[in-house]
């Protein structure tokens, strides 16, 4: 589905921007009745609100019958966790996962998450509605609200859900946990924002896909490919600079000089979704004000944060319309791999960063067995997670052969930095 870039549909009113094309949703939707969020009826001069966030995607469900919306969670402080579903009543051939503002201080993610629901369920134009016929699109437009209310990167109990991925101690990776466990998208898609280093990392965009090396080949493959050949030259396209997630390059000759973040571990989004067999991307857009202009009107920056995510954003679903067979190929075989139980599990090292020889597990047991005690502690994780495990007279048994395979290792084995429980190898099961 080759889309023009969009631009905010902001009031008339607005400040000006600088002018993009309007691809054929946002046109479908130009009536008067169109719901708005906050930050495009104030021209990007302030983030929208919560109360703002619900009422206008209770306008898009009740505008459009391609759209469902449902409470999937509640945060400490008792706000709701929304899952929005666009697309037709039938099955579709992929499922697409958008993870928006898992950190709360990084909004423009969400605000692009908030109108491509919108401009995604009012569409009119043939190519759209083709894409949907074929594609469920799953959108958590607010990851984190208490973070996001406060601003704060962390949630009410300052825990960065990016790293909760794993251990699933919030309601909010518990939430999201189910949603991969329950929908099994093809894509998952988590939209973030960083700090610039001037220089070396200052990239308008950047992006990254798993890195952990427990992603099956295909599945890396895809991942790679949504990043350098579609969302990065898509954000290119459209006059961005993009680059690699994590990596420092030299300002004269752009070679990689440093790694700063980006690795393998598995308790991060990107990561935990490429063990799960999903075509996992990362994508951070730049906070800092890059002219004077955007220094002297922060709506300007806030704007430019925005249009660079949806930007990607089209090149995202760009890469589902022109691969979807190769998609469905490479996560299908992925989730049916882990049934043969052969092959090494890595706890460590990343696709740029060779696991060292206490890292790999060359010949993994067939199974760990846990107590009673220790099953009781965790069950409820292994649940979420889609880990198959059997009851025994003393407790459990969590057997290799099944289709998370590589994870059961990284949940339960002595040398896994972010296991959850300590449980005993077994030779036999």
């Amino acid at each position: 589905m080759h889309r023009r870039i969009r631009t905010l549909a902001v009031a008339a009113c607005a400040l000006a921007a600088p002018a993009v094309t309007v691809p054929a949703p946002v046109q479908a939707a130009a009536h008067t009745d169109v719901p708005r969020t906050g930050f495009e009826s104030s021209g990007g001069a302030r983030w929208t609100t919560q109360p703002e966030e619900w009422a206008f995607l209770a306008a898009v469900d009740r505008s459009s019958d391609r759209v469902s919306l449902r409470t999937i969670g509640t945060t400490g402080q008792g706000r709701p966790l929304q899952l929005v579903r666009v697309g037709g009543d039938r099955p579709t051939a992929n499922t697409m996962l958008l993870i928006c503002s898992q950190h709360g201080d990084e909004p423009s993610g969400r605000e692009a998450c908030l109108t491509t629901v919108r401009d995604l369920a009012r569409a009119g134009d043939a190519g759209t509605r083709r894409f949907l016929d074929r594609t469920t699109v799953l959108v958590v437009p607010t990851a984190n609200p208490d973070g996001r209310a406060a601003d704060t990167r962390g949630n009410a109990d300052g825990v960065d859900i990016n790293r909760d991925h794993i251990a699933l101690k919030t309601a909010e990776g518990r939430a999201m946990a189910a949603v991969v466990r329950d929908r099994r998208p093809d894509v998952v898609y988590d939209l973030h924002e960083y700090g610039a280093t001037p220089g070396y990392y200052d990239k308008d965009l950047l992006a990254l896909w798993p890195r952990n090396l427990n992603t099956a080949p295909d599945v890396h493959r895809e991942a790679r490919t949504l990043s350098e050949e579609h969302v990065r030259p898509a954000a290119g396209g459209a006059g961005f600079s993009t680059g690699i997630y994590g990596i420092w390059t030299d300002p004269v000759t752009g070679e990689p000089v440093r790694q700063v973040a980006g690795d393998g571990q598995e308790r991060i989004l990107r990561n935990t979704a490429g063990l799960k067999h999903s075509v996992g991307l990362l994508v951070e857009t730049r906070v800092d004000a890059l002219t004077d202009a955007e220094k002297a009107d922060p709506a300007l920056n806030n704007r430019r944060r925005v249009d660079s995510q949806l930007a990607a954003l089209d090149g995202a679903f760009d890469f589902v319309g022109d691969r979807r067979g190769r998609i469905e190929a490479a996560t299908t075989t992925a989730r049916l791999t882990g049934f043969a139980d052969r092959g090494p599990v890595w706890t460590g090292g990343a696709d740029n960063d060779p696991a060292a020889p206490d890292e790999t597990i060359q010949d993994p047991p067939c199974g760990y067995r846990l107590t009673t005690g220790q099953y009781t502690a965790v069950k409820d994780e292994l649940a979420l997670h889609g880990v198959v495990s059997r009851s025994a007279p003393d407790g459990a048994v969590v057997p290799l052969r099944q289709s998370l395979r590589a994870l059961v290792p990284l949940l339960l084995d002595e040398r896994a930095a972010y296991r959850l429980t300590t449980g005993t190898p077994m030779i036999r099961c």
